[in-house]
């Protein structure tokens, strides 16, 4: 276990899990509506230079992959353009799914990488906050290649 800190912490963290990867991979990235989806984004940044196609799952309903494109002048951001998620070479399962207000069951996401991996097997990397999936039990449930966690902390004055 490696412990990093801030910002770059985390989308350094990202960046090394990802480092293995082979420029022009797929990169499939599922996480719960509204809330997982700047975290996509900021992700998809971080390895910009890697040349992946990128795709978003909403809470891993495969048959609602949309792209993330580069946006000049605004960043990286999932459009309304449709796209095949199907035999991914990274699928990253984002924490929100394991939370209840906001995702949906660890069973879900196991059917959603089965179905769209067919033989091939790709690299899961989880990207949580709080040790939620810790807490909801999917550490145990999924087969995370990397798990990166990240604690929060906030001060208001």
């Amino acid at each position: 276990m490696e412990r990093k800190s801030g910002i770059m912490g985390f989308t350094g963290a990202f960046r090394e899990s990802m480092s293995d990867i082979k420029e022009g991979s797929k990169v499939v990235f599922t996480g719960s509506v509204s809330v997982c989806t700047p975290f996509i984004e900021l992700l998809a940044y971080t390895v910009r230079d890697k040349g992946f196609g990128m795709l978003y799952v909403p809470v891993a309903d495969a048959s609602e992959a949309r792209k993330i494109k580069e946006i000049a002048k605004i960043g990286y951001s999932v459009v309304d353009e449709k796209g095949d998620p199907k035999k991914p070479d990274v699928v990253v399962v984002l924490g929100g799914l394991a939370m209840p207000k906001f995702g949906c069951a660890p069973e879900d996401v196991i059917q959603m990488i089965e179905a769209l991996s067919g033989e091939k097997k790709p690299k899961i990397i989880g990207v949580s906050f709080m040790n939620i999936f810790e807490r909801a039990g999917w550490d145990k449930k999924l087969n995370f290649d990397t798990l990166i966690d990240t604690t929060m902390e906030v001060t208001v004055r």
